[in-house]
């Protein structure tokens, strides 16, 4: 088999420009590149590898501070201090376009993937976290052509994607504790599967992706190589279309049993004291992990591809390069202790073959079959070397200002709330996620202390008093209609779902899905949203460890709304002082803490109750205050560690009465009831359900009413006693009245009853 000949013409089929393709030449002396030469550029030059189209945004994002260990983008996944000697790493990616074309794999392959990135820089995984987004799952009425195939094909993707997830951390035997999921139209060509990883290492166990020394080995160890995956960096750098179908080998196949193999003998390795760098081969495979780590050390790296184990036959230089087959890493092993990893993947039953050496020229050189078929300046393949970068033209969409000024004034006022409730606590958005949760391993280990369905899970630190809660967040539709202001409340919300554990706000990954960047009303999107999450950032003191960006999340018929999934983790110092969502004891007082907006239409721009009732995504999304929101943070955090609170959960989805009803359904062995007595100023509906935010519900012992008060004047907040926890009903005078039956009926099996449908 003959390569083919490399001209502009297929440097555009492999989705380079033509003046990418004339800077490759300048990079190469002029000569014309080899086919395999072409492919890594092509791969290493698409944004799914260089953010060529969003790093100098994500640059204004704040990169370092805090309790960072080492700055956003410098390794595989964040690391923050967390005291006595340990460092917490994590990180959020995406698999959105695998997924929409293989479900079961391209979900599966995401969490092999985030937990390789854990590991591979020493950190034990202790947790994994998902953010999944879908079109409508229940079937509509009259015309709508999701009626059938639409939710049909949704339900698929919803089905697989949450077996994928389940079946791979199961076996790997990591617990999967914690995330989000949505359902609308505009993910409906482009279901969004969000992975994220949480990881334990001491300080002086931390691996780097890094190759330096020269005449130090490299080995890849880990699985064969295989043709799945080719180009699935490539495939994720462009749009969904009617011939995604055919590229289904762009998807990896993943083995978990593997790569809990891979996990042991990659951290045996490292406290073998034998490893100088390594790195996870995910995207792009060989090819982005030897020009990566040889651009960080100024090194360079000769390669003979064929010492790579394969599992197929005839394959091409450019076929192994490119394959992004799982379960794999590249080691660079200080010379002279070549046999020592050795033993230790034997023991493990794994390849560990050395295929190359680290070299000074600073060129990756890659030979097969006696021809030198690759022969490449590293640093001009990687972000942050001379990768291309470009500014985007930025234009304001002219939707804004026509959805913004919509007029909540003019929709009927329902006549029946506790309808209303009772079909907000069953959308598919609001409802209990254990149809989900239940699929996953969420005890594994036997660490997790706070399960899914609180604001927070939380994962107890063995040895020590220490816990870690985390949470994945960001709401879409408000990021749609104000990019900026939806930005804000991302960062806001998953700060806000940690702290109502007790925990302090560390810091944050990214995962950015968004449309194609070339559009100019995307980028727009894009930008604010970002300059939204940095304002936030800076403001909670909870920098950026790093993450991820997804562009091109757009079919002929939908883009995505702008969704920059925000994933959080906090520390709770004592285990003992962790605080829950829901009410408890019979006689407890019920508060709201926080500022309430006293505009009676803020909160229902992109609500969960205009689109239920109403089927209408508009308005503006709803004001926040970051003073407020710091100072929220801090009392209920203060009111945690004194232990003067029994429960605190935030408003979110579906306003003040569905974050109350929502407390007393939580504990699903207990329910419990409330009665509530509101201020109604406006409209009762627009008061019960808009999504306020800088506000939590709390409940507490009359006896520690005073010191709550106290602390919430310290930190000037507003304290409002709105109620008394007792009976078997959701009463809020005046308004509602649902038995707490009825309502967990509504809650727990929604989407039950939906994907039985």
């Amino acid at each position: 088999m003959h390569d083919p000949i490399v001209n502009l013409e297929l440097a555009k089929e492999l989705g380079l420009l033509e003046e990418e393709y004339n800077k490759i030449l300048e990079f190469l002396g002029g000569r014309t590149p080899t086919y395999t030469e072409l492919g890594i550029y092509s791969v290493m030059w698409s944004e799914h590898c260089s953010y060529k189209n969003s790093i100098l945004e994500l640059k204004k994002l704040p990169r370092s501070g805090g309790r960072l260990l080492v700055e956003a983008g410098e390794e595989n996944a964040g690391l923050v201090d967390i005291g006595d000697g340990l460092a917490v790493a994590f990180k959020i990616e995406s698999h959105n376009h695998p997924s929409a074309v293989e479900p079961y794999q391209g979900a599966a392959t995401g969490i092999g993937g985030i937990l390789r990135d854990i590991f591979t820089m020493g950190a034990r995984p202790i947790a994994a976290l998902n953010s999944l987004r879908f079109g409508r799952i229940e079937e509509t009425s009259g015309h709508d052509p999701l009626s059938k195939n639409g939710t049909a094909r949704t339900k698929y993707l919803f089905k697989n994607v949450v077996k994928g997830i389940g079946d791979y951390g199961n076996c790997f035997g990591v617990p999967t504790i914690s995330g989000e999921i949505y359902f609308d139209e505009s993910y409906t060509d482009n279901p969004l599967v969000n992975a994220m990883a949480v990881g334990i290492v001491k300080h002086g166990e931390v691996a780097s992706a890094i190759a330096k020394g020269e005449g130090n080995p490299v080995f890849l160890v880990g699985s064969s190589t295989g043709r799945d995956g080719i180009h699935g960096a490539t495939f994720a750098s462009e749009e969904i279309s009617e011939k995604s179908e055919s590229k289904r080998p762009s998807v990896q196949v993943g083995d978990p049993f593997t790569e809990k193999l891979l996990l042991e003998a990659s951290l045996e390795l490292i406290k073998s004291g034998t490893v100088i760098g390594m790195q996870d081969m995910g995207a792009a495979g060989i090819t982005c992990s030897t020009s990566e780590m040889s651009a960080k050390g100024n090194s360079g790296m000769e390669i003979n591809l064929d010492l790579v184990p394969v599992r197929e036959e005839n394959m091409t230089a450019y076929e192994i390069m490119l394959s992004e087959s799982q379960e794999r890493m590249l080691v660079v092993i200080e010379k002279g202790k070549e046999s020592i990893a050795k033993e230790i993947f034997e023991k493990w039953d794994l390849n560990c073959v050395q295929i190359g050496t680290v070299t000074s020229d600073k060129n990756v050189k890659i030979y097969y079959k006696g021809k030198l078929e690759a022969d490449i300046p590293a640093n001009s393949l990687v972000l942050g070397g001379e990768a291309p970068v470009y500014v985007r033209e930025a234009k304001e969409p002219a939707y804004l200002k026509e959805v913004q000024s919509f007029d909540f004034s003019t929709l009927p006022e329902p006549a029946d709330l506790n309808e209303v409730l009772l079909k907000l606590l069953s959308s598919p958005n609001i409802a209990n996620k254990n149809w989900v949760y239940e699929q996953y391993d969420t005890q594994v280990r036997t660490n997790t202390i706070l399960m899914p369905g609180c604001d927070a899970s939380v994962i107890r630190i063995k040895g020590t008093d220490k816990a870690l809660s985390m949470k994945t967040d960001c709401n879409g539709r408000y990021v749609y209609l104000n990019p900026y202001k939806g930005g804000l409340i991302a960062v806001c919300e998953s700060a806000r779902n940690v702290a109502c554990t007790g925990a302090i706000p560390l810091g944050i990954t990214n995962c950015l899905n968004f449309g194609n960047p070339y559009k100019p009303e995307v980028y727009y999107t894009f930008k604010e949203a970002l300059r939204g999450m940095g304002d936030a950032c800076r403001y909670l003191e909870t920098p950026v460890t790093g993450g991820n960006v997804s562009f091109y999340n757009e079919s002929p018929d939908y883009v995505v709304f702008p969704t920059p999934t925000i994933g959080m983790v906090g520390l709770i110092e004592d285990i003992s002082k962790m605080t829950t969502s829901y009410f408890k004891n019979e006689g407890d007082i019920i508060a709201v803490i926080g500022i309430m907006n006293e505009n009676e239409f803020d909160g229902l721009g992109g609500s969960e109750y205009i689109k239920v009732i109403h089927n209408i995504v508009a308005g503006d999304a709803p004001d926040i205050n970051l003073e407020s929101e710091k100072n929220l943070i801090n009392t209920v955090v203060e009111l945690s560690q004194k232990s003067l609170i029994n429960s605190a959960h935030d408003v979110s989805d579906g306003g003040a009465a569905v974050a109350i009803a929502e407390c007393c359904l939580m504990n699903r062995k207990s329910n419990i009831g409330c009665t509530i007595e509101l201020n109604f100023t406006g409209r009762k509906d627009y008061t019960l359900f808009r999504e306020s935010q800088n506000i939590i519900v709390i409940s507490l012992n009359k006896l520690n009413e005073n010191a709550v008060i106290d602390i919430c004047r310290k930190h000037n907040i507003l304290y409002e006693p709105v109620g008394v926890v007792e009976g078997n009903s959701i009463n809020i005078k005046g308004t509602v009245n649902v038995p707490l039956s009825a309502a967990a009926d509504s809650y727990y099996f929604s989407i039950h009853k939906i994907m039985e449908s």
